[in-house]
């Protein structure tokens, strides 16, 4: 099973990247569950044309019980397993609590033994890295991270602090940074500002991904460019960071494709 976390800057198109990859994972004829832990619930919404799983703390709060599996999860585009942690009312509790108690009813309710994912997705809020924000990387959950930034100078700085997080705690079992997605903005020389802070930290760019209209149309018609534009750019370069971590994924025992890495999984 691989198993990944997506943090990145507020802001910055973390959950464009998780659900674009999640359906590119489902095209290669995975099974995926993607887990939204964000109060807003709305890591999964472009899976789902628009609808939203009740989350999981919302379900609680509303009715004082823990939930069963179908009343939680919704299946998005490709078979996507859709699930959000939501949070608690805003002003009140704790999210990364949240985020802990829905792990620990997730294990309850043997989510990934009734599914048996080849690949789980963690979608996580903003650049925090401590406490239950720090869940999915801690215990096993996660393998491996992933951290979106842009050339700009703030998502550079989140990413640093993800980074040197991560690399406080390597020897307390947290997952890996596996690379930088650079999620393009657009702004000066934001190719070298990206790639140079990734070899500072010796870590791989492992996807480029546009600035795409075309993105930003699938969006608003609530779907992934993967699913509504296939042949774009956009959509390759979701595809072939899908190819890359499967092959990571390999010493797992995950599958490699039938014909090995496409020409897609040299565009970046």
């Amino acid at each position: 099973m691989l198993k990944i976390a997506v943090y990145g800057k507020g802001g910055i198109g973390k959950s464009t990247v998780t659900s674009n990859l999640a359906a590119a994972f489902a095209q290669l004829g995975k099974i995926v569950v993607q887990i939204g832990c964000d109060p807003k619930a709305d890591s999964t919404i472009n899976l789902l044309k628009g609808k939203t799983p009740v989350p999981v703390m919302n379900f609680m709060r509303d009715y004082d019980r823990d939930p069963e599996l179908d009343e939680i999860l919704e299946r998005g585009y490709g078979g996507v397993c859709c699930i959000e942690t939501g949070g608690p009312t805003p002003g009140l509790g704790c999210a990364g609590r949240g985020i802990v108690a829905t792990f620990d009813l997730l294990d309850e309710l043997e989510l990934f033994e009734r599914e048996q994912p080849d690949v789980v997705l963690f979608d996580v809020l903003g650049d925090v890295v401590c406490g239950g924000f720090a869940a999915p990387i801690r215990e096993g959950r996660a393998d491996e991270i992933l951290i979106v930034t842009s050339g700009e100078k703030m998502a550079l700085y989140a990413a640093d602090n993800i980074y040197r997080a991560v690399e406080n705690f390597r020897d307390r079992s947290y997952a890996r940074v596996r690379g930088l997605v650079m999620n393009r903005r657009n702004i000066p020389d934001e190719e070298e500002k990206v790639r140079g802070f990734a070899a500072e930290r010796n870590l791989d760019v492992v996807a480029d991904i546009p600035r795409s209209d075309e993105i930003s149309r699938c969006e608003d018609e609530w779907m992934t460019a993967v699913e509504g534009a296939p042949e774009s750019d956009a959509a390759q370069r979701f595809r072939a960071l899908a190819e890359l971590l499967l092959a990571d994924g390999q010493d797992a025992g995950l599958p490699e494709a039938e014909d090995g890495r496409s020409e897609e999984a040299r565009l970046f």
